[in-house]
């Protein structure tokens, strides 16, 4: 049994201040709206709808904490990148995303999603720019893999990590995942485990995973609430 499926909700926040300051240890999912976020972290833990899955692109608008054992959590961010959203709650979102990246002292990795047919956008780039100077760990998931061939895959991953090198020496790792033919999961729960310092027995299968640079390890499940 994998260490992520006792993952639980923990709580919601609008603004920094207000995220729990323990010491503790948390990685960071983050990507463009409908790149496959809340999907990835459901698929992780193996528990349905643990993040909310919206239909409609733009809606998880908090900070959303879920505790996978005491003191180590993941950490669902803003999406960004929605063209349909006012440019006042865009300021706001992109604030919010900005200052907990740059800011939280607890953030021990970020996990970057990515549709793996396109990525590495503009605002992929403004983003990992952002977390750069801090040298943190990042960990780049090409989502929904089963849209193209093995081959395709395989060019793909070599391609990011190829653009992600200049970044050096922030230390840069790139898989491919799909979340309905669980592929890949393995990988991102050994990884994930890695960055918050706890046990996962899952085995990692080099063909998964491409490394720019390997990162140093360092009641029921409830729901955050649905963004409107």
């Amino acid at each position: 049994m994998s260490v992520f499926s006792k993952t639980v909700f923990r709580e919601s926040a609008a603004e920094i201040e207000k995220l729990p300051a323990d010491g503790g240890r948390e990685v960071a999912f983050v990507g463009r709206s409908n790149a496959g976020k809340s999907s990835t972290i459901n698929a992780l833990t193996g528990i349905g709808r643990l993040a909310f899955v919206s239909k409609q692109p733009g809606r998880t608008q908090l900070i959303n904490l879920f505790e996978v054992t005491p003191g180590h959590r993941i950490v669902d961010l803003p999406g960004y990148g929605y063209a349909k959203v006012a440019k006042d709650i865009k300021r706001d979102w992109g604030i919010l995303l900005e200052r907990y990246l740059q800011e939280r002292q607890e953030l021990a990795a970020l996990v970057v999603i990515m549709d793996i047919r396109h990525p590495l956008t503009p605002l992929d780039i403004r983003l990992i720019e952002w977390i750069a100077p801090r040298g943190l760990p990042l960990h780049v998931v090409l989502s929904k893999a089963d849209k193209l061939t093995r081959q395709q895959q395989a060019q793909v991953v070599r391609e990011v990590t190829e653009a992600l090198a200049p970044l050096a020496p922030l230390p840069v790792t790139v898989q491919a995942l799909s979340s309905p033919k669980r592929t890949g999961l393995d990988t991102l729960a050994s990884t994930v485990a890695g960055f918050l310092g706890i046990a996962e027995k899952a085995a990692v299968s080099s063909s998964e995973l491409r490394a720019a640079r390997r990162p140093a390890a360092g009641p029921a499940p409830k729901r955050p609430p649905k963004q409107h």
